[in-house]
Parts: C-alpha cells; sequence; structure tokens
C-alpha cells in the first residue's frame, strides 16, 4: 500500500510563522513567543512520549489524539495550569485551520484537530491587594540607593497604569509625556496603542528618575526605560522576583498580606479594583487596562463583594427597609438551644 504523502512539517511550519502570522495577520512579537513555546512544547512531547526526534516530526504526527495526549502531558507532566493549557490548545487548531488550506487533502485531520475543544476548569478567585497592601509594598523598597530608587519608580508606575509586565518591559523614554497633562503611551496586545494618564506623585518620580539615570540626554529616547545593571530590558521573571522580595519583606509590617502568590499581574488587578472601588465608570478602567471588551473589565465588579454588599444595603435603604428589632423569642436561650439542635 502506498504510504500517504504529506507536506514538509518544517517547512509548513515556517511558512505559518512567517507568511502567516507575521506578513497575513501581523502579530505581535509577544503572540509570536507564544505561538514558537508552544510548539516546542509540543516537539518535546513527541519527543518524549512518542519517541519521534524533531527531525523525523511529520504533519501526519499533527492528529487529534496526539494533540489531544499533548495537552493532557501538560497538566501532567509541565504542571500547566488549564488556562495555559488551552492556550496551547488554541495554537495548535490555529495552525490545523491553516492547513485546512494549505494542505486541504487531508482535510478530515485538521477538521478533527480543530473541533477540540477547550477544557473547563474550576474559576479561580480573583487575587489582588488592599490599597494598604500596595502601600505596605512600596514602603519598605529601600530609596537610599539606586537599585531601590528604580524599583520604587517601576512598581509605582506598574500600579498607577495598570500596566501588563510586558507592557512595562517595553517602556522607553519616549513612551513618556510628562509635562501637563502628563500622560504615557503603552503598546499593548495586538500592537494596539493606548494613553494613560499620570498623576502628580507618579511624575515626580518618574522625573527624579529620569535624571538620575540620564535618560533626559539626547540619544536615550529608545533605551529600555527599567533595565538591567548592564542596560538591558529586564524580564518578566525578574520583575517577578523583586516584587516576592518587596512583599516578603512587607509581610512582616503587614500580617494582612496573604495572598497565595504574588505576581506582577495582580499591580494589574489591583488597581483595576481601586479604581471601580473609587467610582470610576468600568468604561474608563476598559480604556486604562486596554481590555477590547467591556465584557472582559467586568470581572472586576463581579469580584468585588463589598461593593455588591453596600449595592444591596443602598437599595434596602432606598425602599425603607430596616433592621428587624429583636423579638423576645429570640432572646430565650433555651428555645434558641433547642432551634439550633434541629440542624
Amino acid at each position: 500500500m502506498k504510504k500517504e504523502q504529506y507536506r514538509d512539517f518544517a517547512n509548513v511550519v515556517e511558512m505559518f510563522f512567517m507568511n502567516y502570522l507575521v506578513k497575513e495577520k501581523g502579530c505581535s512579537s509577544n503572540t509570536i513567543r507564544a505561538y514558537r513555546d508552544a510548539f516546542i512544547l509540543f516537539l518535546t512531547y513527541l519527543e518524549e512520549s512518542q519517541h519521534i526526534r524533531p527531525e523525523k516530526v511529520s504533519l501526519a504526527d499533527v492528529k487529534k489524539d496526539n494533540v489531544l495526549n499533548f495537552l493532557n502531558w501538560l497538566e501532567t507532566n509541565k504542571s500547566a495550569s488549564i488556562t495555559t493549557r488551552n492556550h496551547r490548545c488554541v495554537v495548535m487548531k490555529s495552525f490545523c485551520k491553516y492547513l485546512m488550506f494549505v494542505d486541504p487533502m487531508h482535510m478530515n485531520q485538521w477538521k478533527q484537530v480543530s473541533s477540540i475543544q477547550p477544557k473547563k476548569g474550576p474559576r479561580g478567585k480573583m487575587n489582588y491587594l488592599t490599597l494598604d497592601g500596595v502601600k505596605s509594598i512600596l514602603g519598605v523598597i529601600d530609596v537610599s540607593t539606586s537599585k531601590g530608587r528604580r524599583d520604587l519608580t517601576m512598581l509605582s508606575l506598574l500600579y498607577n497604569t495598570g500596566a501588563r509586565v510586558q507592557e512595562l518591559i517595553d517602556l522607553t523614554p519616549s513612551s513618556l509625556r510628562l509635562p501637563k497633562p502628563s500622560v504615557i503611551v503603552i503598546h499593548g496586545k495586538g500592537d494596539k496603542t493606548r494613553i494613560v494618564p499620570l498623576d502628580d506623585s507618579i511624575v515626580r518620580l518618574l522625573e527624579a528618575y529620569i535624571e538620575e539615570q540620564h535618560m533626559n540626554l539626547p540619544g536615550q529616547e529608545s533605551q529600555p526605560l527599567f533595565h538591567n545593571v548592564w542596560g538591558e530590558k529586564l524580564t518578566t521573571p525578574g520583575i517577578t522576583y523583586v516584587i516576592k522580595k518587596y512583599y516578603q519583606q512587607a509581610q512582616i509590617v503587614n500580617s494582612e498580606l496573604c495572598l497565595d502568590k504574588i505576581s506582577p499581574h495582580i499591580f494589574r488587578h489591583s488597581r483595576a479594583m481601586h479604581l471601580l472601588q473609587a467610582g470610576v465608570n468600568l468604561v474608563y478602567i476598559r480604556d486604562i487596562l486596554g481590555h477590547v471588551s467591556i465584557q472582559t473589565t467586568e470581572i472586576y465588579a463581579r469580584a468585588d463583594s463589598d461593593q455588591k454588599r453596600k449595592a444591596l444595603e443602598k437599595a434596602y435603604a432606598d425602599v425603607g427597609i430596616t433592621e428587624p428589632t429583636v423579638k423576645t423569642w429570640q432572646q430565650n436561650s433555651k428555645l434558641k438551644e433547642y432551634l439550633k439542635s434541629l440542624a
């Protein structure tokens, strides 16, 4: 029986990245990096579990069973969250939708992979810091050192703008306009740009930091705003390490800081929640965070139980509902003990 013919795997993958993702869709570098990582993991899975070396991988191996087993492998062997698993699944499905046009002879195979559904998991609790929590973290930073002053400016800006960590990493001095009205230009997902206003306190921090780092000199406009000792961009793990360090120090003086984990994204969640609690309209919060849809921003309204409680209390007050007085039978301890025993 004649062996089924497929196009060369490496060639098609290269076309998928260069022609489709970059030229046709114009995906951002972050998206390209995420797709690249998914393919590297898929090749790792095939080598470790199927004993197929990367140079021997064929499009025949991109089939539904292999993709499903790959997704399960991510959870069990790589401790990937369901969210991460689903992101990897999107990459494989996107590749197979591309293959429908590149290799229509195997349309059924590509359709089977494309039919894989995202896995449902428990809805995680949104973690965020209180306003006092943010102040506690910023308050332990030693500003007597140049590194400490950088960290204070960096974390204050991360919170103040609600920026994603990669957005913070990509900032340059040219992103800032410090004369009033002070704003920062942030390049977000999908190369979308948004303008976020800056308050006076963060502007003063930025002015002092830029002067100290000599970033106000000609030729510095495109340098990383926050950099390491070699003048290179900071990384996500690097910024996460900085935040964890100060969070642990802050826990010593503030026992209410008890989150299971801390990350740069929690600063973004915290800013959104604090804006909501201050009465800022969800539409404005959406624009500050750079969400495409207001539905994404609504997660903060759903998560804010204190806001819900106040709204309910106000509703009761508006219709004249008052707290009932304690009845005499409620004061009878024997009767109360009897009622409790019925449970």
